[in-house]
This record gives structure tokens, C-alpha cells and sequence, in this order.
């Protein structure tokens, strides 16, 4: 297994991948295993993920997505989805073992935090799939698979396809499998002391 720093400088946007190969079930019930236990705010578990495993599917996504091969070689293809309305569906299930003064607290929280905020709905959302995203791949990364996230599609035509609810919205895709050809190479960092701010810009 692969310590979570090596993963993360070992990890890389892999574009290419064996058409051939497949995922054993096993291996990608570990993935989703430890991949679910990404947090969320208020613990809403926002993030969706549609593991699209239909061929047809898959080509027709490819076909929206600038023709990319790794939509339809990878051995798996998630659409990472966020659900804004996650925070109104029953809240109280997402606290239902906690010690009651945390189910008091909390709960309510929920909906003071996020009704009639449609700017915050949306921006956890995404932050909830960012994070998960990173989990993809991480813990792919560690199952010793390669992964590439995405934003290179029609996100409008993808929503479509996947027939995504009115109340959800499409956030990237993350691709997962087998490389065959190494990363480009690694672009440039910035300078630290362009992205690390100490106290204040």
C-alpha cells in the first residue's frame, strides 16, 4: 500500500488506459469503501456519484467530451454530481446515532445554514466534490490504479444523459484504470511564496 504523501506525488492525469482491463469487484468495493468516508459539511454527504458502466453510454458521453479516450478505456467513470437539495432530505438521518445533545445542535443547523441560501447550496456542493474527487483518487492511486479528473465535456449533454435531477448539478468527472502511457510531464509549480500566505495577503 501507498503512504498518502507518496500517493500524492506519485499521483498524476493519466489519459490514457487499458481498454482491456477490469477492475476486480473486490478492489472496487475497497475504493468506495474508503472513498464514502469523505467528509461533508453538517455531514450532509452531498456528493453523488454516477459510476457509469453502461458501453453505449460511455461512447455517448465520449462523444460530448472532445472525443477523449479515457471516458470509454478507463476501467471506471464517475460523474461527479452534487445534490443542493441534500440538506432538506431528511437531516435528521445523517445524525441519527449521535448522543442527542449533538442530534439537538446539529440537526436544526442544517436547515438555518442552508435554506433559501441557493449561492451556498451550490458552493458546498462543489466543495463536497472537489473533496471527494481527491479521495478517487488517492485511493486509487494507493489500489495501484491511475486516475485523470475532468472537466472537458458538455456538462449540459452530460447532465442529460445521465437523466441528472433538476435539484442536482453536474461537478467533473474522474476517470479510474489501468495506464498504459505515462503523465506528461509535471508542470510548473508556483512559488510558494505566491500560493503559501502567511496570516494575510
Amino acid at each position: 500500500m501507498t503512504d498518502v504523501i507518496s500517493a500524492l506525488h506519485q499521483r498524476r492525469a493519466v489519459k490514457h488506459f487499458d481498454p482491456n482491463h477490469k477492475m476486480p469487484a473486490e478492489t472496487r468495493e475497497r475504493l468506495l469503501e474508503a472513498v464514502l468516508l469523505t467528509p461533508s459539511a453538517f455531514n450532509i454527504q452531498n456528493y453523488r456519484l454516477v459510476e457509469v458502466q453502461d458501453t453505449n453510454l460511455r461512447k455517448s458521453i465520449r462523444a460530448v467530451a472532445w472525443d477523449q479516450a479515457q471516458i470509454t478505456d478507463a476501467s471506471l467513470l464517475y460523474v461527479i454530481c452534487g445534490d443542493l437539495s441534500a440538506w432538506k432530505k431528511n437531516p435528521a438521518r445523517y445524525w441519527a446515532h449521535a448522543p442527542k445533545p449533538v442530534q439537538d445542535f446539529l440537526v436544526p443547523g442544517i436547515t438555518t445554514y442552508y435554506q433559501d441560501k441557493a449561492q451556498v447550496q451550490r458552493d458546498e456542493a462543489m466543495r463536497s466534490a472537489g473533496l471527494i474527487g481527491m479521495s478517487l483518487m488517492l485511493a486509487a492511486k494507493d489500489l495501484g490504479y491511475d486516475s485523470c479528473p475532468m472537466d472537458g465535456f458538455d456538462f449540459d449533454a452530460v447532465a442529460k444523459l445521465i437523466n441528472l435531477p433538476a435539484d442536482h448539478v453536474v461537478c467533473f468527472i474522474v476517470t479510474i484504470g489501468k495506464g498504459i502511457k505515462d503523465a506528461w510531464p509535471r508542470g510548473e509549480r508556483l512559488p510558494r511564496s505566491e500560493t503559501v500566505i502567511i496570516n494575510r495577503f
